[in-house]
């Protein structure tokens, strides 16, 4: 792990300490009924988690995304669905918000954001665009004083919970970005999806129907908004991916611990090649995938492109994420698949992180691109 401040080291333990007191119980409990972590939010909003590196001027706390990243790695290691909340919330609306927007929309938009007070959500994926977000339909026609939206968005992140939601919509200057509230009268929500996992997560539909937008809710430049959601995924990537390191760290423990306590055939199987080497790969691909999360994360402070960087920690870390909660559950045998042990929970949490913000074949293209800029 790099070198941290006694700053950076402080709130890492605060943040580590936080999760395993208010998350880690309770976190199968809500895998198991789906409810939205609404109690483990409004806890981590007191402590200033909601808004990380938001400016302390705008409410939040001014941190750094290296610190951000080992945070989200230590909330997700105690319970994935409320890290990915807490990453879409400051990854995408509360960055895009800080980057482009008015500071009349900071005042009322990210300091409730910052401060946890409201939940943020980030609407670009349509039933007919996902990797393709250039060919989104959500229409915006130009009407007096603002824009008319219609149509559907898909697979939002805490739909339905949010307060605000950042929607990227198509008008004649061609993609904006709208600021719209969720009691917006033309605004519904569909039910949440039956996901595989991230169950207290909730994903779902949101219906435009007529929804009015003010002039002063255009985020940034009119027909900029593909570009802004953009800016905001490289973001919103570094975050997934520091999610994947902490679901495989947290899946590793457990089998590193089991390993040292199961004995077959008169020795504890840590000792058979078979599960050492199994350990072994997993903690060197759980290192090297924080060291890439780290390296995007870094740069990105430093103010430089971080596409690249963003993209490789996001593609690494869940192919991580997967190939080793897959290997914790073999290593506990039978009891990897039983609820209990938890390692099928942080399996089946795993998936995802292959396919939303972008799916590991986009980020392979992406990076192909990057790579002769």
């Amino acid at each position: 792990m790099a070198v941290l401040t006694t700053d950076q080291k402080m709130v890492l333990d605060m943040v580590r300490a936080v999760s395993r007191e208010v998350l880690w119980e309770l976190a199968p409990e809500y895998d198991r009924t789906g409810q939205y972590p609404w109690p483990q939010l409004k806890q981590l909003a007191q402590l200033g988690l909601l808004g990380m590196t938001t400016p302390e001027a705008w409410g939040g706390a001014g941190l750094d995304s290296v610190t951000w990243a080992l945070a989200m790695e230590e909330i997700a290691a105690a319970d994935p669905s409320v890290a990915v909340i807490v990453s879409v919330t400051s990854g995408l609306p509360q960055y895009m918000l800080n980057r482009f927007g008015s500071e009349a929309q900071k005042k009322k938009y990210l300091v409730p954001l910052a401060k946890g007070e409201w939940i943020g959500a980030f609407c670009l994926t349509e039933p007919h665009a996902g990797s393709d977000p250039a060919s989104l339909k959500l229409s915006a026609q130009k009407v007096p004083r603002g824009w008319e939206l219609n149509g559907l968005k898909s697979w939002v992140t805490s739909g339905g919970q949010a307060q605000l939601y950042v929607v990227m919509a198509r008008g004649e200057a061609g993609i904006s970005s709208f600021i719209v509230e969720k009691d917006t009268p033309g605004l519904s929500f569909g039910p949440p999806e039956e996901k595989m996992g991230l169950h207290a997560a909730h994903t779902c539909e949101l219906r435009f129907e007529g929804v009015f937008v003010p002039e002063e809710n255009l985020l940034g430049q009119e027909g900029r908004g593909l570009a802004q959601a953009l800016a905001g995924l490289d973001s919103g990537r570094i975050g997934i991916a520091a999610q994947a390191v902490g679901m495989a760290r947290a899946a590793f423990e457990i089998a590193k611990a089991y390993a040292d306590e199961r004995t077959q055939f008169g020795q504890k199987i840590r000792d058979f090649q078979g599960i050492g080497f199994k350990l072994a790969e997993m903690h060197t691909r759980i290192a090297a995938a924080r060291a890439l999360v780290l390296e995007a994360a870094a740069k990105k402070d430093r103010g430089e492109r971080y596409t690249l960087e963003a993209s490789t920690a996001k593609l690494f870390a869940s192919e991580v994420a997967v190939g080793v909660t897959r290997e914790a559950v073999q290593v506990l045998g039978g009891y990897g698949y039983h609820r209990e042990y938890r390692v099928e929970r942080y399996y089946r949490d795993a998936k995802i992180t292959e396919i939303y913000e972008g799916t590991s074949e986009i980020q392979k293209l992406v990076i192909a691109r990057e790579l002769y800029r």
